[in-house]
């Protein structure tokens, strides 16, 4: 499908990279499904700027499979059709702050399970629920938000990490199993994102470090990295799955 064909759910989508990846599709076309948890007047706002006809805004928490079904139930009936994209970028309460993070001697497993759920269990309770439609039209992209932490802990975020690293383990599993029924299943992973409300936190200096550090002398922004998204939803990726892209500039190579 052409990304003007498709109908596409963003989850948490209200604002910082989610509503940048949101306009970025709508802007090339798509329906999109804007989810949100907790910022449900951002979304809402978000989805007036494109119209019913192009945007909904609709909450739901992600790590709950009822309110999943609910969201999807909702979102085919205003547009007329199954969602054929799922972005799965929505994240568990977490802040890039540097020091003041938990660190290895007190972090809580608590804290895991919370980044354990918000990333793996969220992103397949909405594959889960999108498969059937996907299946019945032959098509379908499922994108999974990344980082490139796990790969260049440049901080050591631990719970956040981990989860990150177990959702790219999630994406070739899926890839592997989904792909008999034209479905795609890749990552995108950012670093550090100048800025969004989640780096809200981090001090200039990390930034700086960071922008020092790759061959772009650059942070990356949350419009470049919704372009990637963008390309593994459109025709371009068609033979694309089971990858992850880093979009960091070139701070992480492999």
């Amino acid at each position: 499908m052409q990304l003007a064909e498709q109908t596409v759910l963003v989850t948490g989508g209200g604002r910082g990279l989610g509503a940048r990846i949101v306009a970025a599709f709508a802007e090339a076309g798509a329906r999109v499904v804007i989810n949100y948890r907790n910022s449900g007047s951002a979304a809402e706002e978000l989805a007036a700027k494109f119209g019913p006809e192009q945007a909904l805004a609709l909450r739901a928490d992600v790590t709950d499979a009822g309110q999943v079904a609910e969201l999807f139930s909702r979102a085919e009936a205003h547009f007329g059709g199954a969602v054929t994209t799922v972005v799965n970028n929505a994240l568990a309460d977490f802040s890039f702050n540097g020091d003041a993070r938990s660190n290895a001697a007190d972090i809580s497993w608590s804290e895991f399970e919370t980044q354990f759920s918000g990333s793996v269990r969220g992103a397949l309770n909405t594959a889960q629920q999108a498969l059937p439609g996907m299946r019945g039209h032959r098509f379908g992209r499922i994108i999974n938000i990344g980082t490139n932490l796990f790969q260049n802990p440049v901080v050591p975020y631990h719970d956040y990490t981990a989860a990150k690293a177990a959702l790219l383990s999630l994406t070739r599993t899926l890839a592997a199993d989904l792909g008999q029924h034209n479905v795609t299943v890749n990552m995108v992973s950012g670093g550090l994102l100048r800025t969004t409300d989640a780096s809200a936190a981090t001090p200039d200096e990390v930034f700086d470090l960071i922008a020092a550090s790759t061959p772009l002398r650059k942070v990356t922004t949350p419009e470049e990295l919704a372009d990637a998204v963008l390309f593994f939803a459109s025709p371009w990726a068609r033979s694309v799955t089971g990858q992850n892209l880093m979009v960091d500039g070139g701070l992480v190579m492999n």
